[in-house]
Protein backbone atom coordinates (compact mmCIF):
# COMPACT_ATOMS: atom_id res chain seq x y z
CA UNK A 1 0.00 0.00 0.00
CA UNK A 2 1.36 3.42 -0.84
CA UNK A 3 0.65 6.85 -2.21
CA UNK A 4 -0.30 6.84 -5.91
CA UNK A 5 2.38 9.21 -7.17
CA UNK A 6 6.09 8.93 -6.43
CA UNK A 7 5.85 5.84 -4.22
CA UNK A 8 3.66 3.95 -6.67
CA UNK A 9 6.16 4.76 -9.42
CA UNK A 10 9.05 3.69 -7.21
CA UNK A 11 7.45 0.35 -6.39
CA UNK A 12 6.67 -0.54 -10.00
CA UNK A 13 10.03 0.63 -11.29
CA UNK A 14 11.98 -1.08 -8.53
CA UNK A 15 10.43 -4.47 -9.25
CA UNK A 16 10.75 -4.01 -13.00
CA UNK A 17 14.43 -3.13 -12.69
CA UNK A 18 14.97 -6.02 -10.31
CA UNK A 19 13.77 -8.62 -12.76
CA UNK A 20 15.01 -6.95 -15.94
CA UNK A 21 18.55 -7.29 -14.57
CA UNK A 22 18.27 -11.06 -15.00
CA UNK A 23 19.81 -12.01 -18.33
CA UNK A 24 19.19 -15.48 -19.76
CA UNK A 25 22.15 -17.44 -21.01
CA UNK A 26 20.49 -17.59 -24.40
CA UNK A 27 17.58 -15.21 -25.01
CA UNK A 28 14.93 -16.29 -27.48
CA UNK A 29 13.22 -14.07 -30.02
CA UNK A 30 9.91 -12.78 -28.70
CA UNK A 31 6.58 -11.33 -29.78
CA UNK A 32 5.17 -8.39 -27.83
CA UNK A 33 1.50 -7.39 -28.11
CA UNK A 34 -0.10 -4.44 -26.34
CA UNK A 35 -3.70 -3.68 -25.44
CA UNK A 36 -5.35 -7.09 -25.68
CA UNK A 37 -8.78 -6.86 -24.09
CA UNK A 38 -9.40 -9.68 -21.62
CA UNK A 39 -12.52 -8.49 -19.79
CA UNK A 40 -15.17 -5.79 -19.96
CA UNK A 41 -16.87 -5.33 -16.58
CA UNK A 42 -19.00 -2.19 -16.33
CA UNK A 43 -17.82 -1.19 -19.82
CA UNK A 44 -14.23 -0.73 -18.59
CA UNK A 45 -12.50 -2.68 -21.40
CA UNK A 46 -9.71 -4.11 -19.27
CA UNK A 47 -6.56 -4.88 -21.25
CA UNK A 48 -3.28 -6.70 -20.92
CA UNK A 49 0.10 -6.63 -22.64
CA UNK A 50 1.70 -9.94 -23.60
CA UNK A 51 5.23 -11.07 -24.36
CA UNK A 52 5.93 -14.60 -25.57
CA UNK A 53 8.57 -16.57 -27.41
CA UNK A 54 8.20 -16.27 -31.18
CA UNK A 55 8.60 -19.98 -31.81
CA UNK A 56 5.72 -22.32 -31.08
CA UNK A 57 7.80 -25.18 -29.72
CA UNK A 58 5.28 -26.77 -27.42
CA UNK A 59 3.27 -25.38 -24.52
CA UNK A 60 4.95 -22.82 -22.30
CA UNK A 61 4.50 -21.81 -18.65
CA UNK A 62 2.91 -18.43 -18.08
CA UNK A 63 3.31 -15.59 -15.58
CA UNK A 64 0.64 -12.98 -14.81
CA UNK A 65 2.24 -9.76 -13.49
CA UNK A 66 0.12 -7.46 -11.33
CA UNK A 67 1.18 -3.86 -10.76
CA UNK A 68 1.05 -2.03 -7.44
CA UNK A 69 -0.24 1.41 -6.57
CA UNK A 70 -2.19 1.21 -3.33
CA UNK A 71 -5.22 -0.32 -5.10
CA UNK A 72 -5.98 3.14 -6.50
CA UNK A 73 -3.13 3.87 -8.93
CA UNK A 74 -0.49 2.21 -11.07
CA UNK A 75 -0.36 1.04 -14.66
CA UNK A 76 0.24 -2.30 -16.34
CA UNK A 77 2.82 -0.76 -18.69
CA UNK A 78 5.32 -0.58 -15.84
CA UNK A 79 5.81 -4.32 -16.24
CA UNK A 80 6.22 -4.42 -20.03
CA UNK A 81 9.99 -4.74 -19.69
CA UNK A 82 9.64 -7.49 -17.12
CA UNK A 83 7.29 -9.42 -19.39
CA UNK A 84 9.76 -9.20 -22.26
CA UNK A 85 12.56 -10.58 -20.10
CA UNK A 86 10.33 -13.39 -18.88
CA UNK A 87 9.48 -14.21 -22.51
CA UNK A 88 13.19 -14.37 -23.33
CA UNK A 89 13.45 -17.00 -20.58
CA UNK A 90 10.75 -19.09 -22.27
CA UNK A 91 7.64 -17.86 -20.45
CA UNK A 92 4.44 -16.37 -21.79
CA UNK A 93 4.09 -13.24 -19.65
CA UNK A 94 1.24 -10.77 -19.33
CA UNK A 95 0.80 -7.56 -17.37
CA UNK A 96 -2.79 -6.66 -16.60
CA UNK A 97 -4.98 -3.64 -15.93
CA UNK A 98 -7.53 -4.01 -13.13
CA UNK A 99 -10.23 -1.73 -11.72
CA UNK A 100 -9.04 0.76 -9.12
CA UNK A 101 -10.43 2.29 -5.94
CA UNK A 102 -12.19 4.40 -4.87
CA UNK A 103 -14.61 3.99 -7.79
CA UNK A 104 -14.21 0.21 -7.67
CA UNK A 105 -13.76 -1.28 -4.22
CA UNK A 106 -12.95 -4.85 -3.16
CA UNK A 107 -13.55 -7.39 -4.62
CA UNK A 108 -13.47 -5.76 -8.08
CA UNK A 109 -9.68 -5.99 -8.41
CA UNK A 110 -9.69 -9.61 -7.23
CA UNK A 111 -12.40 -10.51 -9.74
CA UNK A 112 -10.37 -8.84 -12.49
CA UNK A 113 -7.10 -10.66 -11.84
CA UNK A 114 -8.97 -13.95 -11.48
CA UNK A 115 -10.63 -13.23 -14.81
CA UNK A 116 -7.19 -12.59 -16.31
CA UNK A 117 -6.07 -16.06 -15.20
CA UNK A 118 -9.23 -17.59 -16.62
CA UNK A 119 -8.82 -15.68 -19.89
CA UNK A 120 -5.26 -16.93 -20.24
CA UNK A 121 -6.35 -20.50 -19.53
CA UNK A 122 -9.29 -20.21 -21.95
CA UNK A 123 -6.90 -18.95 -24.65
CA UNK A 124 -4.09 -21.34 -23.81
CA UNK A 125 -4.08 -23.07 -27.19
CA UNK A 126 -3.94 -19.78 -29.11
CA UNK A 127 -0.93 -18.52 -27.19
CA UNK A 128 0.79 -21.89 -26.65
CA UNK A 129 0.32 -21.78 -22.87
CA UNK A 130 0.33 -24.83 -20.64
CA UNK A 131 -2.88 -24.32 -18.61
CA UNK A 132 -1.40 -26.34 -15.78
CA UNK A 133 1.62 -24.03 -15.35
CA UNK A 134 0.51 -20.48 -14.54
CA UNK A 135 2.11 -18.22 -11.92
CA UNK A 136 1.05 -14.89 -10.40
CA UNK A 137 3.61 -12.22 -9.51
CA UNK A 138 3.11 -8.75 -8.06
CA UNK A 139 4.44 -6.01 -5.82
CA UNK A 140 2.72 -4.28 -2.89
CA UNK A 141 -0.98 -4.07 -3.83
CA UNK A 142 -0.10 -6.35 -6.74
CA UNK A 143 1.61 -8.69 -4.30
CA UNK A 144 -1.59 -8.83 -2.28
CA UNK A 145 -3.62 -9.68 -5.40
CA UNK A 146 -1.12 -12.34 -6.48
CA UNK A 147 -1.25 -13.82 -2.98
CA UNK A 148 -5.03 -13.73 -3.05
CA UNK A 149 -5.00 -15.74 -6.26
CA UNK A 150 -2.76 -18.27 -4.56
CA UNK A 151 -5.07 -18.88 -1.59
CA UNK A 152 -8.48 -18.70 -3.31
CA UNK A 153 -7.97 -20.89 -6.37
CA UNK A 154 -10.97 -23.01 -5.46
CA UNK A 155 -13.12 -20.14 -4.11
CA UNK A 156 -15.66 -19.37 -6.81
CA UNK A 157 -17.37 -16.37 -5.19
CA UNK A 158 -14.70 -14.09 -6.69
CA UNK A 159 -14.56 -15.61 -10.17
CA UNK A 160 -16.90 -13.17 -11.89
CA UNK A 161 -19.17 -14.05 -14.78
CA UNK A 162 -16.76 -14.48 -17.68
CA UNK A 163 -15.32 -17.82 -18.79
CA UNK A 164 -17.64 -19.98 -16.68
CA UNK A 165 -16.18 -23.32 -15.72
CA UNK A 166 -12.59 -22.21 -16.32
CA UNK A 167 -10.34 -22.33 -13.25
CA UNK A 168 -8.64 -19.24 -11.79
CA UNK A 169 -6.16 -21.38 -9.87
CA UNK A 170 -2.44 -20.55 -10.15
CA UNK A 171 0.40 -22.98 -9.63
CA UNK A 172 2.72 -20.64 -7.73
CA UNK A 173 2.93 -17.09 -6.40
CA UNK A 174 5.68 -14.50 -5.99
CA UNK A 175 4.64 -11.82 -3.52
CA UNK A 176 6.86 -8.74 -3.32
CA UNK A 177 6.06 -6.87 -0.09
CA UNK A 178 2.29 -7.33 -0.32
CA UNK A 179 -0.01 -7.13 2.75
CA UNK A 180 -1.54 -10.31 4.13
CA UNK A 181 -3.74 -9.06 7.02
CA UNK A 182 -5.51 -5.73 6.62
CA UNK A 183 -6.90 -5.87 10.16
CA UNK A 184 -3.36 -5.31 11.47
CA UNK A 185 -2.20 -2.75 8.90
CA UNK A 186 -3.25 0.33 10.84
CA UNK A 187 -0.44 1.80 12.91
CA UNK A 188 2.10 -0.39 11.10
CA UNK A 189 1.78 1.37 7.73
CA UNK A 190 2.21 5.09 7.18
CA UNK A 191 -0.69 5.28 4.73
CA UNK A 192 -3.05 2.41 5.65
CA UNK A 193 -5.55 4.80 7.25
CA UNK A 194 -5.68 6.71 3.98
CA UNK A 195 -5.61 3.83 1.50
CA UNK A 196 -7.62 0.99 3.02
CA UNK A 197 -10.93 2.83 3.58
CA UNK A 198 -10.94 3.70 -0.13
CA UNK A 199 -10.43 0.06 -1.09
CA UNK A 200 -12.62 -1.55 1.58
CA UNK A 201 -15.38 1.01 2.10
CA UNK A 202 -14.40 2.04 5.62
CA UNK A 203 -11.72 1.65 8.25
CA UNK A 204 -11.24 -1.49 10.33
CA UNK A 205 -13.67 -0.27 12.98
CA UNK A 206 -16.52 0.29 10.54
CA UNK A 207 -15.76 -2.38 7.92
CA UNK A 208 -13.97 -5.09 9.87
CA UNK A 209 -15.62 -8.01 8.08
CA UNK A 210 -14.51 -6.64 4.71
CA UNK A 211 -10.95 -6.27 6.06
CA UNK A 212 -10.96 -9.95 7.05
CA UNK A 213 -12.48 -11.21 3.81
CA UNK A 214 -9.99 -9.17 1.76
CA UNK A 215 -6.96 -10.50 3.69
CA UNK A 216 -5.16 -13.49 2.13
CA UNK A 217 -4.12 -14.70 5.58
CA UNK A 218 -7.65 -15.86 6.41
CA UNK A 219 -8.03 -17.91 3.22
CA UNK A 220 -4.99 -20.15 3.66
CA UNK A 221 -5.63 -23.90 3.30
CA UNK A 222 -3.35 -26.84 2.47
CA UNK A 223 -4.41 -26.32 -1.17
CA UNK A 224 -2.79 -22.87 -1.40
CA UNK A 225 -0.24 -22.38 -4.17
CA UNK A 226 3.50 -22.59 -3.43
CA UNK A 227 4.61 -19.08 -2.51
CA UNK A 228 7.77 -17.00 -2.48
CA UNK A 229 7.64 -13.95 -0.20
CA UNK A 230 10.17 -11.13 -0.58
CA UNK A 231 10.12 -8.37 2.02
CA UNK A 232 12.39 -5.75 3.54
CA UNK A 233 12.66 -5.33 7.30
CA UNK A 234 12.39 -1.52 7.08
CA UNK A 235 9.28 -1.33 4.90
CA UNK A 236 7.20 1.60 6.17
CA UNK A 237 4.23 1.00 3.88
CA UNK A 238 3.70 -2.74 4.30
CA UNK A 239 5.28 -3.89 7.55
CA UNK A 240 7.71 -6.81 7.37
CA UNK A 241 5.50 -8.69 9.85
CA UNK A 242 2.89 -9.04 7.10
CA UNK A 243 5.23 -11.46 5.34
CA UNK A 244 5.99 -13.44 8.49
CA UNK A 245 2.29 -13.88 9.30
CA UNK A 246 1.40 -15.38 5.92
CA UNK A 247 4.63 -17.41 5.91
CA UNK A 248 3.75 -18.98 9.26
CA UNK A 249 0.17 -19.68 8.20
CA UNK A 250 1.19 -21.28 4.90
CA UNK A 251 3.92 -23.31 6.61
CA UNK A 252 1.49 -24.58 9.24
CA UNK A 253 -0.87 -25.67 6.46
CA UNK A 254 1.89 -27.69 4.80
CA UNK A 255 2.24 -25.37 1.81
CA UNK A 256 5.60 -24.99 0.06
CA UNK A 257 6.58 -21.45 1.09
CA UNK A 258 9.82 -19.49 1.12
CA UNK A 259 10.59 -16.10 2.69
CA UNK A 260 13.49 -13.97 1.54
CA UNK A 261 14.14 -11.38 4.24
CA UNK A 262 16.10 -8.35 3.09
CA UNK A 263 17.62 -6.68 6.12
CA UNK A 264 17.30 -2.90 6.07
CA UNK A 265 15.37 -2.80 2.79
CA UNK A 266 12.31 -0.61 2.40
CA UNK A 267 9.32 -0.64 0.07
CA UNK A 268 11.19 -1.55 -3.10
CA UNK A 269 14.65 -3.07 -3.54
CA UNK A 270 17.89 -1.62 -4.86
CA UNK A 271 21.44 -2.75 -5.46
CA UNK A 272 22.41 -6.01 -3.77
CA UNK A 273 18.90 -6.43 -2.40
CA UNK A 274 17.52 -6.25 -5.92
CA UNK A 275 20.06 -8.80 -7.11
CA UNK A 276 19.11 -11.22 -4.34
CA UNK A 277 15.43 -10.80 -5.18
CA UNK A 278 16.22 -11.36 -8.88
CA UNK A 279 17.90 -14.64 -8.21
CA UNK A 280 15.27 -15.93 -5.80
CA UNK A 281 12.36 -15.01 -8.07
CA UNK A 282 13.68 -16.73 -11.18
CA UNK A 283 14.87 -19.78 -9.31
CA UNK A 284 11.41 -20.11 -7.78
CA UNK A 285 9.64 -19.76 -11.12
CA UNK A 286 11.97 -22.25 -12.78
CA UNK A 287 11.56 -24.70 -9.91
CA UNK A 288 7.78 -24.72 -10.08
CA UNK A 289 7.04 -24.06 -13.76
CA UNK A 290 9.94 -25.20 -15.92
CA UNK A 291 9.24 -28.92 -15.93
Amino acid sequence: MRRPSALAFLCVCSLAVVLINIRPARAVEIIFEEGIEYSNPDNQHLKLDMARPKDDAGLRPAVICIHGGGFRAGDRNGYDGLCKKLAEQGYVAVTVTYRLAPKYQFPAAVIDVKTAVRWLRANAQKYHVDPGRIAALGGSAGGHLAQYLGVTGDVHRFDGEEFPGVSSKVQCVINYFGPSDFTKSYGKSVDAAEVLPLFLGGDVEHAREKHIIASPLYWVTPDAAPTLLLHGTEDKYVAYEQATWIYDRLKAAGVDVELLTLQGAGHGFKGEDAAKADKAAFEFLNKHLMK
